[in-house]
């Protein structure tokens, strides 16, 4: 089986996928990761990630490009898969996507969707209130047919040599910053989890 998984935001909601995408890679042949730009680097580090696609969406990010048929067309003809998990934010809808994905033939779609889906999903979930995204993705992809495999931690391929950068030994990294200046913790805050 050929999978796909969608997360068209930016590269932190990317790796909060990477759980879920290691569900669906125990179970599938191939697994491609459908993502936005700002996401494809993230996309590249995740265990279970066979290939990344990436295309700016019109109805995701701050600036998103205007709807054009051949950028349509384009990632309509680019997928190449039997069934998909498409993760989305608890505010965004995932029925323009599924749109896409029924129009490139996907057979099985699933997705969190507070909206009535017609004909669009085959398992239309419902996300718990306040779930991390972390989690809720997980679940999703349980209700889908794609059990946990492991702890459900982030992880991340093995990264580039630091070692001049942090000395020997494991070390961790913070990222302080977010797309959304008023998710973004405080430099204090930032200190005080270090």
């Amino acid at each position: 089986m050929k999978a796909l998984v969608t997360r068209l935001d930016s590269f932190g909601d990317v790796l909060l996928a990477g759980p879920a995408v290691r569900a669906v890679a125990a179970r599938a042949d191939s697994v491609t990761l459908l993502c936005g730009p700002h996401g494809a680097p993230a996309a590249r580090l995740l265990p279970g990630v066979d290939e990344v696609l990436v295309w700016d969406s019109p109805w995701t990010g701050f600036q998103p490009p205007e709807v054009s048929r051949e950028e349509i067309d384009g990632i309509v003809a680019a997928v190449d898969a039997d069934s998909a998990l498409i993760l989305t934010s608890f505010h965004q809808s995932p029925l323009p996507t599924a749109l896409l994905l029924r129009l490139a033939g996907v057979r099985f779609i699933a997705a969190d969707s507070e909206d009535h889906p017609g004909s669009l999903l085959d398992v239309r979930h419902h996300r718990a209130p306040h779930a991390h995204e972390a989690e809720a993705a997980l679940e999703l992809a349980e209700a889908a047919g794609f059990p946990r495999v492991d702890d459900g931690r982030l992880r991340v391929l093995p990264p580039p040599a630091t070692g001049a950068l942090t000395g020997p030994g494991e070390y961790v990294v913070v990222h302080p910053g977010a797309s959304v200046p008023a998710r973004a913790w405080s430099p204090d805050r930032c200190a005080q989890a270090v």
